[in-house]
């Protein structure tokens, strides 16, 4: 659930579910997706309406709809303390509607519990979780007059870690679910799959990492050699995906970049935020402070530092590979921007890490 980008958009009559409103589609104005055809967007609305109803809950103003590459986001107001949200993701994506209930029964205190789950069709319904994190910082930045303070990921990344530690024993089932494995074992086949289908790279690119396969191979070794189990990676953690309600709890959402592999990898995407936000010198600490629900492990402190050196890179694949869970675009359609998203991902693999 994208919660914090739904915003800006025009909105439609509630009494005319098969009405197409204005909507917000923000860098990706060419996009397709399935709220365009009429039948599919009344049958989803239909949906919507009978699981609020099961709730106890109706619509009672208007709606607002986010359209990505990725997903179909609608917030809908109802009574009550907030608003609801119907989320639909690609067929590549559909994974994420059977995890997000998943979750709710494996680890409720991390994460949102949904209304209702279509998983077949990659749907979900969700209550509201308050503000994320960014807006948090964002509101106290306005209030105080000053910058985040350097420790702010440092508590949701140790609460997040702890979440994927009590999800290792059901990493099979998640992938049963359809989340994509890529432990350390998978990813050097994952690495050539990503380069053979990616037409943005240029000729220097391929050059580039066909020379740096060999090391993809070692970084892929000396992650596995962790003992680390595997978990779920969210791969996309960043400041607007988890809730930061103020009780202390934080709550994860928005699972369709997610992966089965490496949990170390999560740890690029919240970084590199707080770097760009903080600056160089709070990533020791917070790399510190993810790492400590993995104490205990079987690893030395130094053994795992390094590990988080090798998931950083590799961290990048799962990126890339995220960009091509997009709805399809029909023939003749223009093209999204995903192979040059991807391509900068797997570019990235050969930057050296900042810690």
């Amino acid at each position: 659930m994208h919660r914090d980008e739904a915003t800006g958009v025009a909105t439609t009559d509630v009494s005319s579910a098969d009405t197409t409103p204005a909507v917000d589609r923000g860098r990706f104005p060419d996009a397709v997706t399935p709220w365009e055809d009429p039948a599919w967007r009344a049958e989803a609305l239909a949906w919507t309406a009978q699981h609020l109803a099961a709730h106890g809950l109706a619509e009672t103003g208007p709606r607002s709809v986010r359209l990505r590459p990725w997903s179909v986001l609608v917030r809908l107001t109802v009574a009550g303390p907030g608003p609801v949200w119907f989320k639909a993701v690609p067929p590549a994506a559909a994974f994420e509607a059977g995890l997000t209930g998943a979750l709710a029964r494996w680890v409720p205190d991390h994460v949102l519990t949904p209304l209702a789950v279509e998983a077949e069709r990659g749907w979900t319904l969700t209550p509201d979780g308050g503000p994320v994190l960014a807006e948090v910082l964002d509101g106290r930045a306005a209030e105080e007059g000053r910058a985040a303070d350097p420790r702010y990921w440092e508590e949701p990344l140790r609460q997040y870690a702890g979440m994927q530690r009590a999800l290792t024993p059901y990493a099979r089932e998640m992938v049963a679910l359809g989340v994509p494995a890529a432990g350390p074992r998978d990813l050097p086949a994952l690495f050539d799959r990503l380069i053979a289908e990616n037409a943005a790279l240029t000729r220097d690119d391929r050059v580039a990492l066909a020379a740096l396969r060999p090391r993809v191979a070692e970084w892929c070794e000396e992650l596995a050699a962790t003992g680390v189990a595997d978990s779920l990676d969210h791969a996309d953690l960043h400041e607007k995906q988890l809730f930061a309600p103020g009780s202390g709890r934080y709550a994860f959402f928005d699972w369709g970049d997610a992966l089965v592999g490496h949990p170390f990898c999560s740890l690029l995407v919240p970084a590199r935020a707080a770097l760009e936000r903080c600056g160089p010198e709070v990533l020791p600490r917070m790399r510190d402070a993810y790492l400590e629900p993995w104490t205990g492990s079987g690893a030395s402190t130094a053994e795992l530092r390094r590990a988080v050196r090798a998931a950083w890179r590799l961290a990048a694949l799962g990126r890339a590979a995220s960009w091509g869970r997009m709805f399809p675009a029909p023939p003749g359609a223009p093209a999204v921007a995903g192979g040059e998203e991807g391509a900068y991902w797997l570019r990235e693999l050969s930057v050296d890490p900042p810690l």
